[in-house]
């Protein structure tokens, strides 16, 4: 393990609670290992990793992330993402393929979701042509995977730029035609990409309900909320 891997380990562990951890367990599920380190542990964790190890290049903080991914522990994976997102101006569209990595792996709204709304969407929105036309190849990709939680991320990267008034809601509306196609269903996998829809539709539309999407009732998707309304 590398020095700022050790260290990033460490302080998790010396964070670490039982009865946190038997929490994350039961929210969470068995599949990964827990700690019992609080959310505010893992970012300052990182904070602090930053300030000792400053000034890493990008194939240091990618080759740290995998790193701390590579061991099934849920705060290491979570520490992981945090490093990704406290190291944005580092990251371009050839790092989508490590990040697919992670989300193929990951099968959790609380690993998937930072990935794809504070990694992956501001990632993208911050390229240049033609490495954005290649990030967007990529994430159209995403929405026609087999795996539910590729097209999760897909339709949830874009969430923030449209919030805040900027975004391709056009890509964003192929992405749900694409990941959601034919009447809406109740199974599990279609209900992770569907909440995702259905996720940036309602937020989206309480700010810029000028913004719609064809045929949602026909895909299953909630209705946008609009500001000012109960």
């Amino acid at each position: 393990m590398s020095d700022a891997g050790e260290f990033v380990d460490a302080a998790l562990q010396r964070e670490a609670s039982w009865e946190r951890a038997e929490d994350w367990a039961a929210r969470l599920g068995h599949a990964l290992r827990y700690y019992g380190s609080s959310v505010g542990a893992v970012r300052g964790t990182i904070r602090d990793a930053g300030r000792r190890y400053p000034g890493l290049a990008r194939d240091e903080v990618t080759a740290l992330a995998s790193e701390l991914w590579s061991v099934p522990v849920f705060e290491r994976r979570l520490a992981a993402v945090v490093l990704l997102q406290s190291n944005l101006r580092l990251l371009d569209n050839s790092d989508l393929t490590r990040i697919e990595g992670f989300v193929r792996s990951a099968r959790l709204r609380e690993l998937v979701d930072p990935l794809a709304v504070d990694v992956v969407g501001p990632m993208v929105e911050r390229l240049a042509a033609p490495a954005r036309e290649k990030a967007d190849a990529v994430l159209d990709r995403w929405a026609h995977e087999a795996d539910p939680w590729l097209r999760r991320a897909a339709l949830l990267s874009p969430l923030r730029a449209l919030k805040n008034g900027g975004g391709d809601w056009d890509g964003f509306a192929r992405r749900v035609n694409a990941a959601l196609p034919g009447s809406p269903g109740s199974g599990a996998e279609r209900s992770i990409v569907e909440e995702a829809a259905s996720k940036v539709v309602a937020e989206v539309g309480m700010t810029r309900p000028e913004l719609t999407l064809p045929h949602a009732g026909r895909l299953g998707l909630s209705p946008p909320r609009r500001a000012g309304r109960c």
